[in-house]
């Protein structure tokens, strides 16, 4: 049986594949799944949202961008196919993004500072960032131009970064 082309074949693919995540199976992937629910401007309506929601997962990360007779609501559930499930039971209209979490290092003086420099290095823009709600961790989802890119150097840069698994913890 011949095993140094599989050998060949798992190094080609560590080349491939996104970095670790901080507490994550060895090759899951170092995105979140966000959710963007559009939502009319009327009373109650977010209390049904995170209602729908908070009764099959927790809500870790939540952004509201408000209009005058509409709201878009970005969130991070975090069973993400349970959140999808219920949104799709309970009516709402909602897309799926694909966002990256990053720790922020407890000792680093400047946090989100180095975060910015880590991405400014490659030209990566920063679109939107928001905090993530949870005690285990200080974290900040970013969605950025270059995903990929953006957590290869991150991590390069010792940053940590969250996947699926870590917002099931």
């Amino acid at each position: 049986m011949e095993t140094s082309g599989v050998w060949v074949r798992l190094a080609q693919m560590e080349e491939v594949l996104p970095p670790q995540t901080a507490s994550g199976a060895g090759f899951e992937g170092t995105h979140i799944r966000q959710f963007t629910v559009f939502l009319e401007n009327r009373v109650g309506r977010l209390q049904m949202l995170l209602r729908a929601l908070e009764d099959v997962t927790r809500v870790v990360a939540l952004a509201i961008e408000e209009s005058a007779d509409s709201a878009l609501v970005r969130l991070i559930c975090a069973d993400s196919d349970a959140g999808r499930d219920a949104l799709r039971q309970d009516g709402f209209s909602f897309a799926e993004t694909d966002l990256l979490c990053v720790v922020l290092p407890a000792k680093a003086r400047h946090p989100l500072a180095g975060i910015c420099t880590a991405l400014l290095t490659a030209e990566i823009n920063i679109h939107y960032a928001y905090p993530l709600l949870t005690t285990e961790v200080q974290a900040i989802a970013l969605y950025v131009e270059d995903a990929t890119l953006a957590a290869r150097i991150l991590f390069g840069k010792g940053f940590n970064l969250l996947g699926e698994s870590d917002l099931k913890k």
